[in-house]
């Protein structure tokens, strides 16, 4: 018996050895870094400064066949160096590295001499799958895992990655559309787990300060540093691709419903707007553009001449009024449509088993799903947007492409359902952009859809925020999606504003949402039909106060543009959290209800109602002023009493905001040769710079090309003037033209205006005297 109990008890140490991960030896050439231990092997690359990747190569299983969905650029092989003493290896950057322990085997990561997060055990066998942990410090907070409404800091949570709609949802929703796989943290960096299939994403939801990643697939993420967190985001987005810069137009208010049945009702609509002198730039077509009926007409996707028998001329006329025409479109073709024959006979759907074409069962009919992994089927694809182009047509509007019923037996060209149903929304994109920059090479894609994946900005999506509840409740967690999707690249995330599921009329509900869109990324009211979300089918209150939101976001065209044009460039998100501010401000960690929009706007939007006042914390960053001049110190918290025509917003003590002088109609006759540049006075602020960035709104790549000029302000308070220095940036292919600003000094409840006039491509310097108090 006792031999019988040392024999068990001996297995059992062998078996606990076993899984217990040792090192053996390591290696290093260039900026790579790899580790032999008991189980496999290590490797480590440093892509810059501020980004390592680590892959882990299990004994006895083959390496993934495919490489990252998700990053796009190449190692830039920095500098390195290596630190050496007794049990402890350290290899890294002057700004990120990594610390080997060789007994007991432990890797930590380190930024600047800071401990950002260590393996708690590695890569593990689980299942036929893998999970691997991270040490994490008791009090940091946990952003990412995708699109979700679970109250900003996600600390606690298990997440599902699976891109699934959520109809209807209020202030609870733990899974949504756009699932990624990565993990933001309060201490300014982030981890990215480069594996498109579906798994699970746990931000210590057992308390015990782990963070864990299950899944299949590939065994590689990326650990991303920065010492703040506009760095952190210009990295991650260098890595993965930047968002394009949008068509001016796209930062217009939007005409869309679910859905203009015919020709008629979409220029009836459109012919309002003009009639109540309300600005419009693109009207969106639901599915009545290629069908009369809801169900069964799926996949048609061609025009249904029978409500739209004019489409062309119709796209054509919308074109001369300066708006502009996206229709929705689809991956499903059902076996009822027009194309079914043709999409089985060109095989480019998805498979069953058997290597038949998938067909199934959902709301819309029996289906079949458009693989746009298989090559031809993305050539087939495309060739409809192409047409739809063709038409005059000027975005792309891809629905239900999570996609949203995606039985885990079909097989695609590269894989099983589980293993692509997070990335099909990305590949989607994909072929819209590449086709975009193939075919019209000059054409800034308008790419809307609610699903996708970790890069997916690179491709010019513009994701919103699925059928949120027509309700305070759905509009109480939109700040929070647009801030956390806005924090993992995706910078032009936004609501159906008004809400979408359910007949609720609400006019302070409808009002607010849309003042609220004055302050995201892009202004597109959507709804059911049941009640209207156009602002020309409200009664004259309502209309009138929604239309004072449209006119306000008009005028700051020029200042979102900035902005927009700011995140093409590094990834800075258009809405920002308020930690960008103090990073290190606990109480700012949860912190979703007051926001920065651009670089200069605090705002804080109404999110329930009858509300009276509004609790807004000042970033002590700044003083700040309201509309009238008034001014908040930084640093404290106020309860500011609200208005029932706008939202209270706030402008940074001493920046600059560019705006519109005149109304206009659409964006079309936006006049950047003549702008008001708002100034803030604070007596706090002696020098200060802002910019305002202009090119012709439409060009592809503008900036690259030179085909651009950016003015670049600068203030210097002396006595009682302040000199204002402007500087032309021009670019090499952009021919300057005269322009006439007006400065607008603010001091108190007091403003005086400066006229400038800038002559092409030259420096101008000129002051202004304060306004007496």
């Amino acid at each position: 018996m006792k031999k019988l109990f040392l024999f068990t008890a001996t297995l059992f140490i062998l078996a606990a050895t076993a899984q217990t991960r040792q090192y053996i030896s390591h290696t290093t050439s260039g900026s790579t870094l790899t580790i032999n231990v008991s189980d496999g092997r290590y490797a480590i690359e440093f892509y810059s400064e501020g980004v390592v990747q680590t892959t882990f190569f299990p004994t006895g299983k083959p390496a993934p066949e495919r490489g990252s969905h998700a990053v796009v650029a190449s190692p830039q092989n920095p500098a390195m160096q290596t630190h050496q003493k007794d049990n402890i290896f350290e290899y890294g950057t002057s700004g990120i590295a990594v610390q080997i322990e060789k007994s007991p085997f432990k890797l930590r990561y380190y930024y600047k001499n800071k401990l950002l997060l260590s393996e708690k055990n590695g890569y593990k066998a689980k299942d036929s799958a893998f999970v691997t942990t991270f040490q994490l410090d008791p009090n940091e907070a946990l952003y990412g895992g995708g699109s979700r409404v679970l109250g900003m800091n996600r600390r606690g949570h298990r997440l599902e990655l699976y891109n699934r709609a959520h109809y209807g949802y209020e202030t609870h929703a733990p899974l949504m559309n756009f699932c990624m796989p990565m993990a933001l943290s309060s201490k300014i960096y982030m981890v990215h787990f480069d594996n498109a299939s579906t798994g699970w994403l746990d931000l210590d939801s057992a308390k015990t300060n782990t963070l864990a990643y299950e899944s299949s697939g590939r065994t590689t993420y990326q650990v991303i540093a920065a010492s703040n967190w506009a760095g952190l985001l210009d990295r991650y987005t260098q890595l993965t691709g930047r968002q394009p810069l949008l068509p001016r137009w796209a930062l217009g208010n939007f005409s869309s419903r679910f859905g203009y049945h015919s020709q008629q009702e979409a220029q009836a609509t459109i012919a309002l707007f003009r009639k109540h002198d309300i600005p419009v730039d693109a009207i969106i077509l639901d599915l009545y553009w290629f069908g009369a009926h809801l169900k069964g007409t799926m996949g048609n996707l061609e025009v249904f001449r029978d409500s739209f028998p004019d489409f062309e001329g119709m796209v054509r006329r919308f074109n001369q009024e300066n708006v502009k025409t996206i229709p929705i479109t689809e991956p499903f073709i059902l076996s009822t449509s027009k194309r079914w024959n043709e999409a089985v006979s060109a095989g480019i759907l998805a498979n069953d088993t058997t290597g038949k074409p998938a067909r199934y069962d959902f709301y819309f009919g029996n289906t079949g799903l458009i693989d746009v992994f298989k090559p031809k089927a993305r050539a087939w694809f495309w060739n409809i947007y192409k047409d739809l182009a063709g038409k005059g047509v000027a975005g792309v509007w891809g629905d239900l492409g999570e996609p949203e019923v995606h039985p885990d037996w079909v097989v695609h060209h590269t894989g099983t359902a589980r293993a692509v149903h997070n990335i099909y929304g990305h590949e989607w994109a994909g072929i819209i952009a590449s086709g975009y920059a193939r075919d019209f090479p000059k054409v800034r894609p308008f790419v809307l859809m609610r699903s996708g994946y970790s890069g997916s900005q690179r491709f010019g999506m513009i994701p919103w925020s699925g059928d949120v509840s027509r309700s305070w409740g759905g509009l109480a967690g939109q700040p929070e999606l647009a801030l956390q999707m806005g924090l993992q690249g995706m910078a032009f995330m936004h609501s159906d504003l008004g809400g979408f599921a359910g007949n609720t009329r609400d006019p302070e509900l409808y009002v607010r949402w849309l003042q609220y869109g004055v302050f995201q990324p892009v202004f597109r009211p959507h709804a059911q039909e049941d009640v209207p979300s156009e602002p020309v089918f409200w009664d004259a209150k309502t209309r009138d106060l929604a239309k004072q939101a449209i006119e306000l976001r008009y005028r700051f065209l020029p200042y979102n543009y900035t902005a927009a044009f700011k995140n093409s460039q590094s990834g800075l998100p258009l809405m920002r959290p308020l930690f960008f501010e103090e990073p290190s401000k606990d109480e700012l960690f949860n912190q979703s209800a007051n926001y920065l929009w651009g670089d200069d706007v605090l705002v804080a939007p109404v999110l329930e109602k009858g509300q009276k006042a509004v609790e807004v914390y000042f970033p002590k960053t700044s003083n700040w002023y309201d509309v009238f001049g008034k001014k908040y110190k930084g640093g404290s918290h106020l309860q500011v009493v609200t208005r029932e025509n706008q939202i209270p917003y706030f402008i940074r003590g001493g920046s600059f905001i560019p705006q519109m002088r005149q109304k206009v109609k659409s964006t079309a006759d936006y006049n950047p040769a003549e702008l008001y540049v708002h100034y803030i006075y604070d007596p706090d602020v002696k020098e200060s710079t802002g910019m305002f960035y202009d090119d012709d709104g439409v060009t592809a790549h503008a900036h690259a090309l030179g085909e651009y000029e950016i003015l670049h302000f600068k203030s210097t308070v002396k006595g009682n003037r302040i000199l204002f220095t402007i500087t032309p940036e021009t670019g090499k292919n952009w021919k300057p033209q005269t322009r006439k600003l007006t400065f607008t000094v603010f001091r108190d409840n007091r403003m005086v205006d400066l006229d400038i006039t800038l002559k092409p491509g030259k420096k101008t310097t000129t002051y202004i005297k304060l306004p007496t108090r």
